[in-house]
């Protein structure tokens, strides 16, 4: 008896994983390697920032997007001589049957892909960012009820790089 709850748990606890975000191996791969920067951000974090007052309409929207989200994980490798196979690598391991490519961009020796994945039409679960370039890496996942617009915004705010590149989806369409 013990032995089937035990082999219950452990099904459960592999099928959850499964269900997570689409760089989940890709990071538990790499997440103890001391040559690339992790960066996690919990929901907890998120939702403090909700308790902030806004003075603009615009910071306020942004604030609104950012409590809707769950969690925000990157793993980056700078000095990588490795960074397309890394790249690769990370690209492979998104399932395209459930992930949507949204935008790719070629930018001097960078390559950005970007994927989402909707619950249902218009509402984004998951924005993963690939990034590529002769010496440099980085992955990204966000989390939530994501809104592309405000997620933009927010990107250019902070300064965040790859997260600027959704303002070029804008530009193209207009």
């Amino acid at each position: 008896m013990k032995n089937i709850i035990i082999t219950v748990f452990t099904l459960a606890s592999f099928a959850a994983q499964a269900q997570g975000d689409a760089i989940s191996k890709f990071f538990s791969k790499y997440q103890n390697d001391d040559t690339f920067s992790q960066v996690t951000v919990s929901s907890k974090m998120f939702s403090l920032f909700t308790n902030m007052e806004m003075e603009s309409q615009e910071d306020q929207e942004i604030l609104n997007a950012i409590s809707k989200l769950k969690g925000l994980r990157i793993l980056a490798k700078e000095n990588a001589r490795n960074s397309r196979e890394l790249y690769k690598e990370a690209m492979g391991m998104i399932p395209t049957k459930d992930y949507e490519e949204l935008m790719s961009v070629r930018d001097k020796d960078q390559d950005f892909k970007f994927f989402i994945k909707e619950l249902s039409p218009g509402k984004i679960s998951e924005l993963v960012m690939v990034m590529g370039g002769n010496e440099e890496f980085m992955v990204m996942s966000l989390f939530g009820e994501i809104d592309l617009k405000q997620v933009s915004k927010l990107g250019r705010k902070m300064d965040i790089e790859g997260l600027q590149q959704l303002e070029k989806m804008k530009d193209k369409k207009n």
